[in-house]
């Protein structure tokens, strides 16, 4: 039955309403839909499909309408892309048939698939290019579909293929646009990780405030962390934060390979668990029971050496993503190079504890013990002189006295800022002369001292001079203690580019071969001294012909130096 010239126009009119209901959907699954049916009421159609290829040309979706649920669950399988369907998604024209059956090109209907007979099959093309097709049965009220029935679906079929683009490439941008704010967010995590890490070198904080950072962003219950332990095959707990910390602790020592936590040690890869309760690998049954579904375990690296794991864990039954383990498992190489970093920060505190206690004792050997042993030769003179001469034993006990005071005040230094104030704003060769006094005044042995004036060696840096101030302490204590010499010489004197100094006694001597350096006192700290300016020290000494000790360091302050 033809249609009349108005019926058609009220027809194109509706069609053209249609398309323009059609270009708002920017949904792809709602625009599929609604093309369908626009096509089944358009035709006057029984039954209507969509069908919509892939980028292979294969069958990705198909769409019907008219089909009840109870039929489309008789259907043992979804088209498959045969007979008229099949020469549809391979031609660009379309095909409208009275009676299905009749035509070679088809291949029948499976078990169950309700019959049918007039079928209109129209392409759905951008250009050149096959997006789909529209698929009629079954013209209601007549036998078979019409030329008019053609052309309209045609249309419509043209405005399909321009609202099914214009879906996709919306769906695109907005993929496009939750990855770029998945992306953002990444960032903004890492930065916030990163200016953690970087603000701190205490464990505690950087552990503390990593996991929680964590936690936040996959809005997870609990998190975890183990690390290894000196013996390198344990892994410990050292921190969870969240809920159930119970179940948690209930284990917390795992051996390297030894369930989740001891397996991401020992691949250093990260694992993703989507169903603990099913999971062989997880040996927590209490966090199971707690009731949590999925836990995410990465490994804490640096420079390429296992430092820990951490884990978080969810009881949401939306799972981890493996895309979500580029992202753990960079944080992990963060986090675990600033664990490493705190360490060596504190060994580095730990062992500048140690080297302060021993400058603290060689300080307080070079400076405190020898002027109290000062005094104690002073006292003995005294002693002998209190019979002979008390003018005289009088004025050496008033300097006894002073000596003593200045031992206070030397003590009371060190424990306001533990710093020897030993030249006490003399020069170097002043304080030199002031040690030769002290020591003609306390030993039986000639002393002599040469040196330069004191304005040549102006450009030395106290701590250099200091140095050297020790080391002629020292040298003179050993040699009244030690060596019993006669006969004492202090050499001092400076080139263009260092100062030197020589203490030499024509006392006992010593073998130096049998004499360690680095045991006890003496010796050792005035190497130490030495070397800590930059500069070096040299002993000459044979058994019985005395001893010379030559100390030398820069005119400039090299920037080691303290």
């Amino acid at each position: 039955m033809l249609l009349t010239r108005e019926q058609l126009q009220e027809r194109l009119i509706g069609l053209h309403r249609a398309s323009l209901e059609l270009v708002k959907e920017v949904s792809l699954e709602s625009l599929l839909e609604r093309i369908t049916s626009l096509a089944c009421e358009q035709a006057g159609a029984r039954y209507a499909a969509l069908g919509v290829l892939d980028g292979e040309g294969k069958l990705r979706q198909f769409i019907t309408v008219g089909l009840t649920a109870e039929e489309i669950k008789r259907i043992p399988h979804p088209p498959r892309g045969r007979g008229l369907i099949g020469v549809l998604m391979r031609q660009n024209e379309t095909i409208r048939l009275p009676e299905i059956h009749n035509d070679p090109r088809s291949s029948g209907f499976p078990t169950g698939h309700p019959s049918m007979h007039s079928f209109l099959g129209v392409p759905i093309r951008i250009g050149e290019r096959q997006m789909g097709q529209i698929y009629l049965t079954e013209k209601i009220d007549q036998p078979e579909f019409t030329a008019e029935d053609e052309t309209v679906i045609e249309m419509l079929a043209s405005y399909a293929g321009t609202a099914i683009q214009n879906a996709r490439l919306y769906d695109d941008l907005r993929q496009h646009d939750q990855a770029l704010q998945r992306r953002n967010e990444e960032l903004g995590l890492l930065n916030q990780i990163g200016v953690a890490l970087a603000s701190s070198l205490e464990m505690d904080e950087i552990l503390n405030q990593t996991l929680a950072l964590l936690m936040a962003h996959y809005k997870v219950e609990a998190g975890e962390i183990f690390l290894r332990e000196e013996d390198r095959h344990t892994l410990r707990l050292v921190l969870h934060r969240g809920e159930a910390a119970q179940a948690f602790w209930t284990r917390n020592r795992f051996k390297m390979g030894e369930g989740m936590i001891g397996l991401v040690a020992e691949k250093m890869k990260p694992v993703i668990s989507q169903n603990l309760s099913g999971d062989a690998r997880f040996l927590r049954e209490a966090i199971v029971q707690a009731g949590f579904r999925q836990m995410a375990c990465i490994p804490l690296t640096a420079r390429g050496e296992m430092v820990g794991v951490l884990s978080i864990a969810s009881r949401s039954p939306l799972p981890f993503e493996e895309s979500q383990m580029q992202l753990l498992s960079s944080i992990g190489a963060w986090a675990g190079t600033a664990i490493e970093n705190a360490r060596l920060h504190y060994d580095a505190r730990r062992l500048a504890v140690l080297e302060e206690r021993e400058r603290i004792g060689m300080d307080l050997h070079d400076g405190i013990i020898q002027s109290i042993y000062g005094v104690g030769l002073t006292l003995e003179n005294i002693r002998l002189l209190m019979k002979e001469n008390t003018n005289e034993a009088d004025t050496r006990i008033q300097k006894a006295i002073e000596d003593l005071n200045h031992t206070i005040r030397d003590l009371r230094a060190y424990i306001l800022d533990l710093r020897p104030r030993q030249l006490r704003g003399e020069s170097l060769l002043e304080g030199l002369q002031r040690l030769v006094t002290e020591f003609r005044m306390n030993a039986k042995a000639e002393i002599i001292l040469s040196g330069p004036k004191s304005d040549l060696l102006q450009d030395l840096p106290q701590v250099h001079a200091m140095a050297l101030f020790h080391i002629c302490q020292e040298a003179l204590a050993n040699a009244a203690k030690h060596a019993a010499a006669r006969k004492i010489t202090v050499n001092l004197w400076g080139t263009n580019d260092r100062v030197l100094l020589e203490v030499q006694d024509d006392g006992k001597g010593f073998d130096l071969e049998k004499m360690s350096k680095t045991v006890g006192h003496g010796l050792a700290n005035m190497t130490t001294r030495v070397h800590n300016v930059g500069g070096d020290l040299d002993i000459t000494t044979t058994p019985g012909e005395g001893a010379t000790i030559l100390a030398w360091v820069p005119r400039a302050q090299s920037p080691s130096s303290p």
